[in-house]
């Protein structure tokens, strides 16, 4: 399978997030998708001519774990903004994350808390399928600590990129830019 660089154009304009970020962000993001494709296509080749995995299949295979989650955590991200205002309030979502966390404002609280740590990453809603629970958590790379079975329901870049051309270090700015993107209706589709 061959995966194709989705266009997010549509974003442009998003208040709070410069035309020159968002193009350079979409170009990261076209990186992922490129590189996936690569690494797929190099590591078929492998499988297909080798007995055994050898260290060049080994660390390529490995590798392949950061392009794809790097594609793909991009692609919920850009897909859960929107530059039309949305709102939680009367969707699934707003009654699973006061159900789960007592209150929107103590999910957001948290949520928020979370995308101002120290450190670079992914703030991600996930929905824990099989409990039926909701938690927060921080992704310390693509690639390493997403939970098992659960599914991603908002997702939230904070790795430089994703803020330092308009924000500098004003972490909190961009945090504030991101909640007023939020495309609630794709997060509550995800459910």
């Amino acid at each position: 399978m061959t995966y194709e660089i989705k266009n997010y154009n549509h974003l442009l304009g998003l208040t709070g997030f410069s035309d020159q970020l968002l193009n350079n962000h979409f170009t990261l993001y076209g990186g992922y998708v490129t590189n996936t494709n690569k690494l797929a296509d190099r590591l078929k080749e492998l499988e297909l001519t080798e007995s055994a995995p050898t260290p060049e299949y080994t660390e390529l295979k490995r590798r392949f774990g950061w392009e794809w989650n790097g594609m793909r955590l991009h692609e919920l991200y850009f897909d859960n903004l929107t530059k039309d205002s949305s709102s939680a309030s009367d969707l699934k979502i707003s009654e699973l994350i006061t159900k789960n966390f007592g209150s929107f404002e103590n999910w957001e609280k948290s949520f928020r808390s979370i995308a101002a740590m120290r450190g670079i990453g992914w703030v991600i809603l996930y929905h824990d399928v099989q409990a039926d629970t909701l938690v927060n958590i921080w992704v310390n790379e693509h690639d390493a600590g997403h939970l098992a079975g659960a599914k991603p329901l908002l997702i939230m870049d904070v790795f430089e990129h994703s803020f330092m051309l308009d924000y500098g270090l004003k972490r909190a700015d961009y945090i504030n830019a991101f909640f007023n993107a939020i495309n609630w209706n794709s997060v509550n589709n995800r459910i």
